[in-house]
C-alpha cells in the first residue's frame, strides 16, 4: 500500500485567498492530496466554501476531500461537483445513512470518506466500532478517517479497519512513521508540515522503508549521452497547453536535484554554477514528468510554471518569430480554448453587432433556449446519410454551448478535468 500525507486545512476561520495560498504552498512542497474542511450548516457559508473549493481545483492537481455539512443526497452531489476526488461525511448520532446511501449509488464506490471520531474524551466512550465499519464498507465507503487518535488504542481501531485508514490530527510530534508504518493505515492528514519541505519529508520516509510517493529516474544519468561539458539539453513544456517554454542544459548534479527536489534545476554555462528555475523571480518550475528521446541525448521535462519562464517577462522564450507559412490548427482543445477565450472577450468587451453579444444580453434563457435547438438540429442531422450536415450542427451546438459556459462562469479545463476523473472509475 502506498503511504501518502495529505496537508489539512480549516476553512471555517479562513479567507477564501488564504486557504488557495495554502493548498498551493503544500502542493509545491510536496504534499500527496488535501483534506480542506468547513462545517458550518451555515447555507450561505456553504456555498462560498464550495466556490473557495473550486478556485483551489482551478490551481492544484493533487487530490482533494472535502468536508462540508451534509445532511442530504443534494450536499454530497454539490461537494462532488466541485470536481473534489473525495467528499468526507462525519459519523455521528445524526448521520444521514439513507442520503449516503443515495450518493453511493449515484457518484460509485470510490467518492466517499467516513470520518470518525475516537477521542474517549471527547466522545465519552472507547472507540468500538466494527461492526459499524463493517457495514459502511458493504454501503459503499472507500476508506475512513479516523480523527483524534490517541495511542494506546491506535493499532486497535486500525487493525479492526476492513478499509484504508487515514488518521487526521495526531501527529502532534515528528511520529510520522509511526503511523505510517500501520498496515492498515494509507495516509496521514496533518498540517503539522505546513510550509515545510514535504518531498524531504517523504524521502527519509522511503528511506525506513515505507513505499511512499517519490520521484525515481527509470535511469541513471550515466546512462544518458552528454556533451563535451557533461551537460544534456533539456526542452520544458507546460505540462497542460503543452507550449514549448524554454531550453537549458542539466549536469548530473542539476538532474539529481531536480528529482531530489521536484523543483527544475539547472546548471549555468555562462556561471558555471547549478540554479533552480524561479530562485531569484519566484518562477518557480515544478516537475510533473522528465521524459528521454530515442538516442538519450536530449531530455523533456513537462513542468507546472509559475508565472513567466522567460527573463523578458514572456510566457515562453520563443515568442519572436522569424517566418511562417499560414496553415490551420486542428489541436481540437487549443481551438475550443481560442473559441472560448474569444467569447469571454465579447462578454467583458462588446462589441456593436455581435450575435454573441446578442445572446448575452438576452440571458440564460435564450441561451438555453438555442441550445435545445441545436441539440434537436443534431438528432435531425445524425437521421440524415450527408454527414458535412452532422459536422455543421454539432460545430454549431459547441458555439452555443460554449456562450452557456462563459455565462455560468464554466471553462474547458473544467470539462476535461471531469472527463478525466471519470477514466477512473
Amino acid at each position: 500500500m502506498k503511504k501518502s500525507i495529505f496537508g489539512y486545512i480549516n476553512a471555517e476561520t479562513e479567507y477564501s485567498a488564504n486557504v488557495l495560498d495554502k493548498a498551493m504552498a503544500y502542493e509545491q512542497n510536496g504534499a500527496d492530496g488535501l483534506y480542506i474542511y468547513n462545517y458550518d450548516p451555515n447555507e450561505t457559508e456553504q456555498m462560498r466554501f464550495l466556490e473557495t473549493v473550486k478556485m483551489i481545483l482551478k490551481k492544484v492537481d493533487i487530490p482533494l476531500a472535502i468536508g462540508c455539512h451534509v445532511k442530504r443526497f443534494e450536499d454530497v452531489k454539490k461537494a462532488l461537483y466541485t470536481g473534489a476526488e473525495y467528499a468526507v461525511l462525519p459519523y455521528g448520532k445524526d448521520f444521514p445513512e439513507e442520503e449516503f446511501k443515495k450518493a453511493v449509488d449515484r457518484f460509485g464506490r470510490d467518492k466517499l470518506l467516513i470520518e470518525f471520531n475516537t477521542d474517549p474524551e471527547t466522545t465519552g466512550h472507547e472507540f468500538e466500532n466494527a461492526s459499524i465499519l463493517n457495514r459502511l464498507k458493504d454501503d459503499g465507503a472507500c476508506g475512513f478517517i479516523f480523527k483524534h487518535v490517541v495511542p494506546e488504542n491506535v493499532k486497535k481501531i486500525v487493525k479492526e479497519s476492513p478499509l484504508p485508514v487515514m488518521i487526521r490530527d495526531s501527529l502532534v510530534r515528528n511520529d510520522i512513521e509511526t503511523l505510517l508504518s500501520l498496515d492498515n493505515v494509507s495516509a496521514v492528514l496533518t498540517n503539522y508540515y505546513v510550509g515545510k519541505n514535504i518531498i524531504k519529508v517523504k524521502r527519509s520516509l522511503k528511506d525506513a522503508g515505507l513505499d511512499t510517493k517519490c520521484l525515481e529516474s527509470a535511469m541513471a544519468f550515466s546512462s544518458f549521452k552528454t556533451n563535451a561539458e557533461g551537460l544534456v539539453p533539456v526542452v520544458v513544456q507546460d505540462y497542460k497547453t503543452q507550449e514549448v517554454l524554454m531550453v537549458a542544459y542539466m549536469n548530473e548534479e542539476a538532474y539529481n536535484k531536480t528529482i531530489e527536489t521536484g523543483r527544475m534545476t539547472y546548471y549555468s554555462r555562462s556561471r558555471q554554477e547549478l540554479w533552480v528555475k524561479g530562485e531569484t523571480s519566484g518562477h518557480y518550475q515544478f516537475l510533473k514528468e522528465l521524459r528521454i528521446d530515442c538516442d538519450d541525448d536530449t531530455i523533456l521535462a513537462k513542468v507546472h510554471q509559475l508565472g513567466a519562464a522567460c527573463h523578458t517577462g514572456n510566457v515562453s522564450c520563443f515568442f519572436r518569430e522569424l517566418c511562417k507559412k499560414e496553415y490551420s490548427d486542428y489541436n481540437p482543445l487549443s481551438v475550443l480554448t481560442e473559441d472560448y477565450n474569444l467569447i469571454m472577450d465579447r462578454k467583458v468587451n462588446p462589441k456593436e453587432g455581435s450575435y454573441t453579444n446578442y445572446l448575452f444580453d438576452k440571458g440564460i434563457d435564450k441561451i438555453l433556449k438555442k441550445c435545445g435547438e441545436e441539440a434537436t438540429e443534431i438528432t435531425i442531422a445524425a437521421k440524415n446519410p450527408d454527414r458535412e450536415e452532422l459536422k455543421y450542427e454539432i460545430a454549431d451546438y459547441l458555439y452555443h454551448l460554449m456562450v452557456l459556459m462563459v455565462e455560468c462562469d464554466v471553462d474547458w479545463n473544467d470539462i476535461v478535468k471531469e472527463l478525466s476523473n471519470r477514466r477512473k472509475s
